[in-house]
């Protein structure tokens, strides 16, 4: 039997992010086991993520060359630009505000890269893809800032320490979004990334 072959980065426009939404929302309902009836909604979602500015999108996929695997897709990211009346952007700039004042709000989200979802399946993890598909994303970029939220149930996870490793630190922990949910630490950091250690082996 031949071995599947290895999963391959690939940018995608926003047809190409559309056209694969479904393997893309499988892989994210692996990696955060959201309750089922939840997943309708975050589909809407990233559906009105590709309208945003300056969408940009990575997938780790593996070739479709052997029948029966479980999936093409194997890991994804994308982001936008930042701006006013995006319920994320807004949300966090009021938290920020109430931190640290409107220019510490202002420091970080007026010209922002705003990493919305990156994830990889829980069978795939371990082999760098989370840290390829980050540096992709932000290689580039035009803006001063990247900002982004993770789960904040353990400050050791491995997607916590990949962001530390790029130079992202903590702007807010223990967060609650509205609409409950578990608590979120959100991050930012400047452009372009800090450069990865050597031997780091982040998800």
């Amino acid at each position: 039997m031949r071995k599947p072959r290895e999963p391959k980065l690939r940018q995608l426009d926003e047809h190409a992010f559309l056209r694969r939404l479904d393997p893309i929302l499988q892989v994210y309902a692996a990696a955060m086991r959201p309750p089922g009836e939840q997943l309708p909604g975050r589909h809407s979602i990233m559906q009105r993520h590709t309208t945003y500015p300056r969408f940009r999108a990575f997938v780790v996929e593996r070739p479709r060359s052997l029948p029966g695997l479980p999936g093409s897709v194997r890991g994804f990211a994308y982001g936008f630009h930042g701006e006013s009346g995006q319920w994320w952007h807004d949300v966090v700039r009021r938290a920020l505000t109430e931190r640290g004042g409107p220019e510490h709000a202002a420091y970080w989200l007026d010209d922002a890269f705003e990493v919305a979802e990156l994830h990889v399946h829980p069978d795939d993890q371990g082999h760098g893809h989370g840290r390829a598909l980050l540096n992709a994303l932000c290689e580039g970029r035009l803006e001063t800032t990247v900002v982004l939220s993770t789960l904040d149930l353990d400050r050791e996870s491995p997607a916590r320490r990949l962001y530390r490793s790029v130079g992202l630190r903590d702007l807010l922990t223990d967060f609650d979004f509205p609409g409950g949910g578990p608590p979120y630490a959100v991050m930012g950091g400047t452009l372009p990334l800090a450069p990865y250690p050597a031997g780091s082996s982040s998800s």
